[in-house]
């Protein structure tokens, strides 16, 4: 299993979208992190100015979301959106592009309920509930 540390998780972004700037060959897996840091320009300041996004952190004091946490859990949507794990993810965040219009605004809706049901895990030393995590997708459409 992949588990990156902290800054190799960092690098990857930064890594990913300076070979983009530079019109490097990518892998797909860089390609999709390109995508997502596409539509996130408030980012592109930061990833160009990798080795202070490394030292940089981000707490909830600061009032500032974590910009690579983001990025990280939309990939990780995206992830279990291809392979509809949870199982039922993909029908309920259909249903709520559907009422949305706008993919992104779909994803940010499906990662506001990823974060809770990670920090619900947290909280209770135990796995992910899938099943509320989609129940909470399925509210929102």
């Amino acid at each position: 299993m992949f588990n990156p540390t902290r800054d190799q998780a960092r690098r990857f972004f930064i890594d990913a979208w300076r070979k983009h700037r530079a019109k490097e060959v990518v892998s797909p897996l860089e390609d999709a992190a390109i995508r997502l840091v596409a539509q996130h320009p408030e980012y592109h300041g930061l990833l160009d100015d990798g080795e202070a996004a490394l030292a940089r952190e981000w707490t909830p004091e600061s009032g500032e979301a974590n910009p690579f946490l983001h990025l990280s859990l939309h990939l990780a949507i995206e992830e279990q959106l291809s392979i509809d794990q949870p199982p039922g993810l993909r029908a309920a965040f259909e249903a709520l592009l559907a009422r949305t219009g706008d993919r992104h605004a779909a994803l940010h809706g499906v990662l506001e309920c990823l974060g809770e049901a990670m920090w619900r895990a947290q909280k209770s030393q135990s796995p992910p509930d899938g099943e509320a995590y989609v129940e909470c997708v399925r509210r929102k459409a």
